[in-house]
């Protein structure tokens, strides 16, 4: 028997325990072994559970356990979990783990310490939840050259943007919905304002391109401002608005990483992905597009792919997986200013239409006038042609200071 222990007794750690008891049998096919679970660290206390006897409130029962294998590390947050981690990394312990934040900001150096010490460190888990994607993107599609991966990598903002489509509720009101379903925290910043997203395109873009991208690289912006206005706007536009991570390589070899509210057309694959379901869609060089689809969170299916991680693990306790990327920096990403593509904007002004119609087409050419019903007359919606941050910004400048403002602007997609 092979020995593991799991670190966070929360909704994901609970779930971890779930299946790993529930599939005793099947799993020890599997991996020709069984696996059992000798400690389960956590401080707080569970009298009732079934499992008390194997809580510890001591990680050094784990670390010092010669038994113990494999950990799956399901805390959360970099603190003490990057202590943890690099400890039993560096006791010859294996490591899987569905921390996002942790992997995004650590996951350079805790994979080498993991190599030097010919262990595995394992994060299926942290993009995506129960949706495959690490493995796939790091095994399946290694034959590729990745030219873009772009995906709806929160559930929580997806559940909201859903609501404003169909049923025309109010940004606050589906945010409200999405707590009292669970789907949100009660402080729902790291969702709604994109922090969530940017560490999982981070994490696929340093699979995808080698070198660590670094969450402060990624240009992030949320769904905050986003208002039924511009959802009707983008349906009559022929799209949705969709929170999207996205990464390509530029053809001087740096990245286009971002993570921003987008317009996408009603053909793409990733328009009817809703509720709370995420889609991830890698373009490579041979394969074309393909897409990944599913629940990207919740206690089991994350649980399941923490799961398969330590059977990963189990199945290569005698040698390492190849498995890592190299450490990087800033030089990595093309600055957001420098990056060009179209938006859509919504202008609100007191000039008369054919003033502003001209003011427009003389900073925007080639702009194209959006309308939708019921609009208010002082409102003004267009897409503009594919133009830089930096020039769309001057432009922007000069319509402000003719008495224009500026109440949405959102990126135009070509996904």
């Amino acid at each position: 028997m092979v020995q593991a222990a799991v670190m966070g007794y929360g909704v994901v750690g609970s779930g971890v325990v779930e299946v790993l008891m529930q599939h005793t049998e099947s799993i020890a096919r599997r991996t020709k072994e069984e696996i059992g679970i000798k400690y389960i660290l956590d401080i707080r206390d569970f009298p009732d559970s079934p499992f008390r006897e194997k809580f510890t409130k001591s990680f050094e029962d784990i670390l010092n356990d010669d038994e113990v294998k494999v950990v799956a590390e399901v805390m959360g947050g970099v603190h003490p979990a990057y202590e943890f981690t690099r400890q039993l990394l560096e006791s010859g312990k294996s490591v899987v783990t569905s921390n996002k934040e942790l992997v995004a900001t650590k996951g350079a150096e805790l994979l080498k310490i993991a190599k030097e010490h010919n262990v595995n460190y394992l994060f299926e888990a942290s993009v995506g939840g129960g949706v495959p994607i690490i493995r796939p993107l790091s095994q399946c599609l290694a034959a590729n050259d990745v030219i873009e991966i772009a995906g709806i990598l929160n559930g929580t903002t997806n559940f909201i943007l859903t609501k404003m489509i169909r049923e025309n509720m109010s940004f606050a009101d589906a945010l409200a919905m999405a707590q009292q379903l669970g789907y949100a925290e009660r402080n729902p910043a790291a969702d709604i304002e994109g922090h969530d997203a940017s560490r999982k395109i981070s994490i696929l873009a340093s699979l995808a391109y080698g070198k660590h991208v670094y969450p402060e690289y990624v240009h992030t912006d949320g769904i905050t401002r986003i208002t039924l206005e511009d959802v009707a706007y983008a349906a009559s536009w022929g799209g949705v608005i969709k929170l999207i991570g996205q990464v390509k390589r530029l053809e001087d070899d740096t990245l286009d990483i971002t993570v921003e509210p987008m317009l996408i057309e009603k053909s793409s694959q990733l328009a009817n992905v809703d509720d709370v379901f995420n889609g991830i869609l890698v373009r490579g060089d041979s394969t074309g597009d393909v897409v990944f689809y599913g629940k990207g969170a919740g206690k089991l299916p994350t649980a399941s792919a923490v799961v398969a991680d330590i059977i990963d693990c189990v199945k290569h306790l005698k040698k390492r997986k190849y498995f890592d990327w190299a450490d990087g920096d800033a030089s990595l990403v093309k600055p957001y200013e420098e990056t060009s593509f179209p938006v859509y904007l919504r202008l609100k002004t007191d000039i008369s239409k054919q003033a502003l119609t001209e003011k427009v087409q003389t900073l925007f050419p080639n702009a194209r006038e959006i309308v939708r019903a019921n609009a208010a007359p002082d409102e003004y919606a267009f897409a503009t042609e594919e133009m830089t941050v930096g020039a769309r910004e001057k432009a922007l400048a000069a319509l402000e200071e003719g008495g224009v403002q500026v109440l949405s602007k959102i990126r135009i997609s070509d996904l």
